[in-house]
Parts: C-alpha cells; sequence; structure tokens
C-alpha cells in the first residue's frame, strides 16, 4: 500500500530542532505509524528563521489573537511568524496532507491547550499556537492531533481512521468525484458514520437524497465538511454496540439459535468493556464471509484501517 503523507512537528521524529537543542522523538510515530504513513516535517521556529538553540517564546494576549513573545528580552515574532505561515500554507497545500500531528503544548504548533500569558506575564486561558491554529482554520478538513492526544487509545483510534477516510476520499476525487460515485463512496462509510453520529449520518443521507438540488462542487464541499465533522466525534461503546446489533440483523435468517445467542452475547461483553472492539468484529466478518453478505462486504466499517495498528484491541 502507498503511504499516506501525514504533515507532522519535526522534533516528534528526532530531529534537533527544539529550543534547547533537544528533540521529542516519539517511537510510535516512527516505529509503527511510519509503517503506514510518509512524514511531511515542519518546524515553525526553525524554518521562519530562528537559530538551535533559541531563546524561550510564549504567547500573550488573548487566545482568539495572541502574540508571540521571547520570553526574557520580549522581542515580538507574530508578524514574521504569520507572514512565514501564509508561504507555508501555499507550500502545503501542494502535499497531498491527510493529516497532521503536532507538538503538543507549543506556542507555534500547539492546537489546543497553549498557555497564553497576560501582559503581566500571568497564565491566562488557553488557546492554539500561531502555526497550529492557523492550520486548523486554513485546513478545516484535514484530521489533526497533538502528540499527547495520540496516545490515548480511543484519540489516537479516531485521528487515523479520518485519515484512512479523508485518504478515500482523496482517490474519490481524483477518479472524477461524480454523484454517482458520491453514492457509492457514501454507501461504503454508513456503517463508519453511524459509529460516530446518528445525526450526521441522517444529514449526510438526506444531502445524498436531494444531490440533484445542488451543484457538484457545493455537493461534495457540503459533505465532505460534514463527513468529516461526524468523524470527529467519538464511536462510543454505545453507538458501536447499535452498529453492532445493525449488523446483526443481517444474519438473522442465516444464524442458528445458538449462534445468534453466542453474536448477542459477545456484544453484550464488548458493550459492558470486558472486552474490545476487535472480538465482536472477528466474529461478524466470519459470519461475513459465510454467508457471502455483499453489503456488509463493502463496508469499511469492518475494516477501517490496517491490522497492524491494533487499534480496535484496546477495551
Amino acid at each position: 500500500m502507498e503511504k499516506i503523507k501525514i504533515g507532522i512537528s519535526s522534533c516528534l521524529l528526532g530531529e534537533k530542532v527544539r529550543y534547547d537543542g533537544g528533540h521529542k522523538w516519539d517511537r510510535y510515530i516512527t516505529d509503527t505509524l511510519g509503517q503506514f504513513f510518509e512524514w511531511v516535517t515542519v518546524c515553525p521556529e526553525v524554518e521562519y528563521g530562528l537559530p538551535v538553540p533559541r531563546e524561550v517564546m510564549h504567547l500573550i494576549g488573548t487566545p482568539d489573537s495572541p502574540r508571540l513573545e521571547t520570553v526574557r528580552t520580549g522581542i515580538d515574532h507574530t508578524r514574521g511568524m504569520l507572514e512565514w505561515v501564509a508561504k507555508k500554507f501555499k507550500e502545503l497545500e501542494n502535499e497531498n496532507l491527510c493529516g497532521f500531528i503536532f507538538k503538543s503544548r507549543s506556542p507555534s504548533s500547539g492546537i489546543s491547550g497553549v498557555k497564553v500569558y497576560t501582559s503581566s506575564g500571568m497564565p491566562g486561558k488557553k488557546g492554539a499556537g500561531i502555526f497550529g491554529g492557523a492550520f486548523t482554520r486554513y485546513f478545516p478538513i484535514i484530521p489533526v492531533i497533538d502528540d499527547g492526544k495520540l496516545h490515548d487509545p480511543s484519540l489516537r483510534e479516531n485521528f487515523i481512521e479520518r485519515v484512512f477516510v479523508y485518504r478515500r476520499w482523496k482517490e474519490f476525487l481524483k477518479k472524477g468525484g461524480s454523484v454517482r460515485d458520491l453514492i457509492s463512496f457514501h454507501t461504503e462509510h454508513k456503517l463508519i458514520i453511524l459509529s460516530h453520529s446518528p445525526k450526521h449520518f441522517s444529514a449526510l443521507g438526506q444531502l445524498i437524497a436531494a444531490a440533484k438540488k445542488y451543484k457538484l462542487d457545493d455537493l461534495l464541499s457540503e459533505y465532505i465538511r460534514l463527513l468529516m465533522e461526524g468523524l470527529g466525534l467519538i464511536a462510543t461503546l454505545k453507538k458501536n454496540t447499535n452498529v453492532l446489533l445493525h449488523i446483526m440483523g443481517y444474519f438473522k435468517k442465516h444464524l442458528s439459535s445458538d449462534d445468534k445467542q453466542e453474536l448477542l452475547e459477545v456484544i453484550e461483553l464488548y458493550h459492558k468493556g470486558y472486552v474490545p472492539l476487535i472480538i465482536p468484529i472477528t466474529l461478524i466478518k466470519h459470519y461475513v464471509r459465510t454467508f457471502d453478505t455483499i453489503y456488509l462486504k463493502r463496508q469499511y466499517y469492518l475494516n477501517p484501517h490496517p491490522i497492524e495498528l491494533m487499534l480496535r484491541n484496546h477495551v
């Protein structure tokens, strides 16, 4: 499989670009995700022109419009950094990114939870870094996460699932992006969408049903906006259980009473948090193959990402 292009803060790959000359090498990122992702590295401070090592910087002002200043000398790098950001985004537009992993709590790269200090030097409300915050506004559809949240199993799975969906979306657009193909794309992702947000599942279904009322570009833009918004919500135990029970309905004419009871018991064990999602999914995939259930064979919910990542193995 061709690797997926993902933007990443350079220090997370072991590059010594931090203010103190160090790095924040993350072996999960390089050793595990690196099997499937191709990295496009970014270090805002270094690419902007600051040296390594350099004076510590922090955000000052308000979370909506913070300034980036050095802590000791008070040099304001906001304007220069924003000018660099605008140029960098033009470069990144051509990189075909399907996601971005940012350094957490960084005044340049953080996307949330970054300390913003008042003019008196006291910590105020938290916000986003200059580059990270601008990225999420400029590329609102691209999946993002920081390295801290990446190590939460649910948030990690959510991010990587969105990356693979977004990559398939880009492939769909490359093939022409017709209404007919959009219907096919939507059909293949129905259960994934339902597992994240029944509300968005309904809204996307209504959008598809009214496709003829839209110009194609407007239809596609609204579809991907709603899709990525919905997938940004976590697929909980309850929502996944509802999807599993929905899938079970496709086998009601084929399964024996004992097989139905076994599947129900496995789904209930998952619902109670005793077993990981991979357990009922594996049993369901067995029945999909056994009964050659064409509709379910097309559902990416059963195979949303490489099994080697073991994203559904956590409880």
